[in-house]
């Protein structure tokens, strides 16, 4: 069908789209469900191919545009959504000049003549930390729809592409964009009491059935780096508990990085001088910029999220006082973050062969079971999930901030805490291999067995919260 054609059916099927979409109601509803997961409340939304305009009301942005072929159907979302603009646009040919955090497109792309075009056009409306969502039908339930339809039970639908996700990943690549996760919804999309959550929200995650569900969902992100890495600043955040003999050793080791870099050590109660340490390392060392804080509560968490609160520079780190991560090895996670291979950086302590004392065994089989079991619950791969040193934007972890009531105050580490959050964020994770060294100074302050157990209760909580929603 031509373009013409196309608009001409839209606007003709317009009127009674609502009136199908209540009798798939459970479908349309889990749907809204899941992608209100994946974009927060208060975001700028852009969904193109809106139809009359439900699915952009219920992620409830704060700023709000639908755009679709059909001047019929916008005519409708204007009229059911007076506080969202509705314009009648093209994925083809976008001529919106404005930025959006989210870009949604819902069973939109099977309708588009040129896929690689369209896919071209939404840099126009991309920053680099924008977030593409797609949904897309599973090529392997054409034959049911179509029955569907046949007998009644779902509105007729154009003709359309069939595409298997590796297409239309390997699409999205061609055109500068890179796939963070997939996700897939919909092993039953009827409701059947107790049947369809078991269906839909449990085994539809498992290998090989979710090869069979209805719909694939793609986000990626454009590639790219945020701002010119000249430009950028630095706080290394180095939260301290009776490490009085690695304080001075861990200002003279950590690197000038980018524009400007600050040290701030966050001190927890400690018992052997610790905070005196801090004090006098930084009245020796006036020419770096270097804060002292005590945290309030009690544990690394806590310590962690002081110490964010106070830093005001651009990229945040965190480096264990204990030092088993160089401090040397710092620049390339910078270089990772800003160059844009990245919006999460991990360290992963389990690539390189670690001196003899550096990780006990136990603890090495637990981080193990951990990387595997946060590889399959946030879709992204993550081999170390314990690793002390972690990077990120601070206006993401702002956005991790204000989200955090989700999950609640459950990690006394600040580990979890912060994988969850980059996770709901679609935040693109990266490791950098570090080698692992013994301490110089000190005993460890882990737990393996009681810390263990807090662990795997906050696997299974996450299971629950990310994956089983």
């Amino acid at each position: 069908m031509t373009k013409a054609e196309k608009i001409k059916y839209f606007d003709s099927v317009a009127a009674e789209r609502d009136r199908w979409k209540k009798r798939g109601a459970y479908y349309h509803r889990e749907l809204e469900r899941y992608l209100s997961f994946l974009v927060p409340p208060g975001s700028s939304v852009l969904e193109i191919g809106c139809g009359t305009g439900g699915l952009l009301a219920a992620l409830k942005p704060a700023r709000g545009l639908g755009i679709d072929i059909s001047p019929r159907m916008v005519e409708i979302a204007r009229e059911k959504f007076p506080d969202l603009q509705f314009e009648v646009g093209d994925l083809e040919n976008i001529q919106i000049k404005e930025k959006f955090d989210y870009v949604i497109l819902a069973e939109t792309i099977g309708h588009v003549d040129d896929i690689q075009l369209a896919f071209r056009e939404l840099h126009k409306v991309c920053r680099p930390e924008t977030r593409v969502i797609i949904v897309y039908y599973n090529y392997l339930w054409e034959p049911v729809l179509k029955f569907a339809e046949a007998a009644g039970l779902r509105m007729k639908h154009l003709l359309q592409h069939w595409l298997p996700i590796e297409d239309i990943s390997n699409l999205l690549v061609l055109n500068d964009f890179e796939v963070i996760k997939k996700g897939h919804r919909f092993l039953l999309p009827v409701h059947i009491p107790l049947i369809s959550a078991f269906l839909n929200r449990f085994l539809v995650t498992m290998p090989f059935f979710w090869r069979l569900s209805l719909n694939k969902v793609i986000v990626a992100r454009p590639v790219g780096p945020r701002r010119p890495p000249e430009d950028v600043t630095c706080s290394v955040i180095v939260p301290c508990r009776n490490e009085r003999g690695n304080i001075e050793d861990a200002v003279l080791r950590i690197p000038e990085m980018g524009k400007h870099t600050e040290i701030i050590f966050v001190e927890g109660h400690s018992r052997d001088g610790t905070l005196e340490e801090c004090k006098r390392v930084r009245e020796r060392y006036p020419r770096k910029d270097i804060k002292v804080l005590v945290q309030d509560g009690k544990g690394k968490g806590d310590a962690v999220r002081k110490g964010f609160s106070h830093a005001g520079n651009d990229v945040l780190m965190i480096l264990d006082a204990d030092l088993t991560v160089p401090p040397e090895d710092l620049p390339k996670f910078f270089n990772a973050i800003v160059s844009g291979k990245g919006e999460f950086i991990n360290g992963s302590r389990l690539v390189y062969q670690m001196e003899k004392e550096a990780m006990r065994f136990l603890n090495l089989i637990g981080n193990k079971f951990f990387s595997r079991a946060f590889t399959y619950l946030l879709e992204q791969r993550i081999r170390d999930t314990l690793c002390g040193t972690k990077v990120l934007w601070r206006e993401d972890y702002m956005k991790i901030l204000e989200g955090r009531e989700y999950f609640g105050d459950f990690d006394p580490f600040g580990d979890f805490d912060l994988l969850f959050g980059a996770a709901k964020l679609n935040l693109k994770i990266v490791e950098i291999p570090v080698r692992y060294r013994e301490r110089a100074y000190g005993t460890t302050q882990i737990s393996r067995f009681m810390h263990g157990i807090l662990l795997l209760k906050m696997t299974l909580f996450a299971l629950k919260k990310i994956k089983f929603i």
